[in-house]
C-alpha cells in the first residue's frame, strides 16, 4: 500500500477553490481538503497521512484523527512543523514502504527523496484529485458500472448477433 504524506497548508495555499474558501474560512478550506482526500484514497486504497502545523500553537500536543480507513489528519504538537514531522515519518519508512510526499516546499521534497520518498507537488496532485474525482463522478453517473465502451455496446443487431455466434464456435 501506498502511503502519501500530504503537507496540510502548503496545499490549501496552493489549490484554487482551497485558497479562495481559505480567504474566509481556514477551517473550511480544512474540511474541504479533507473531504477531497478521504475520496481519493478510498478510491485509489492509499493511506493518506494530512499533516497541519500547529507550532505556533502554545500548549498543542500532536493530535491524530482517523477518518475511514484510509485518511489520518495529523496535527503536530507545538513547536513541530509539518515538515518536521513529514520528515521524521519518512525516515522512519521511506525505505519499507512505498512512500510519496506531497508539497511544494523544495527542501521539504529534496529532503524527502534522500529519505526514499517520491515527491509529488501540491499542483501535481491538485490535478491527480480531480482527475480521481471526475472518475468517481462517472462511476455514479453510470451507476456504479465501469464505462468499458465494448464491441457489443457500438454494435447493434443482426450484426452483433452474428459476431457473438462466431465467437460461441470458436
Amino acid at each position: 500500500m501506498r502511503n502519501v504524506f500530504v503537507d496540510g497548508y502548503n496545499v490549501i495555499n496552493s489549490w484554487p477553490e482551497l485558497k479562495l474558501i481559505k480567504d474566509y474560512s481556514l477551517e473550511g478550506a480544512r474540511h474541504k481538503l479533507i473531504e477531497m482526500l478521504q475520496n481519493y484514497a478510498t478510491f485509489k486504497g492509499y493511506k493518506i497521512f494530512l499533516v497541519f502545523d500547529a507550532h505556533l500553537v502554545v500548549g498543542s500536543i500532536e493530535k491524530k484523527e482517523r477518518y475511514g480507513e484510509y485518511l489520518i489528519v495529523v496535527f503536530t504538537k507545538e513547536g513541530e512543523t509539518a515538515d518536521v514531522y513529514i520528515e521524521k515519518k519518512v525516515n522512519d519508512i521511506g525505505r519499507k514502504w512505498e512512500v510519496c510526499v506531497v508539497t511544494s516546499d523544495l527542501v521539504e521534497q529534496q529532503v524527502t527523496f534522500q529519505r526514499g520518498a517520491i515527491r509529488m507537488s501540491s499542483l501535481e496532485f491538485y490535478h491527480e484529485v480531480k482527475s480521481i474525482e471526475r472518475k468517481i463522478s462517472s462511476k455514479i453517473e453510470n451507476n456504479g458500472k465501469v464505462n468499458r465502451d465494448t464491441i457489443e455496446d457500438r454494435i447493434k443487431g443482426e450484426v452483433l448477433e452474428k459476431l457473438l455466434k462466431i465467437r460461441k464456435s470458436h
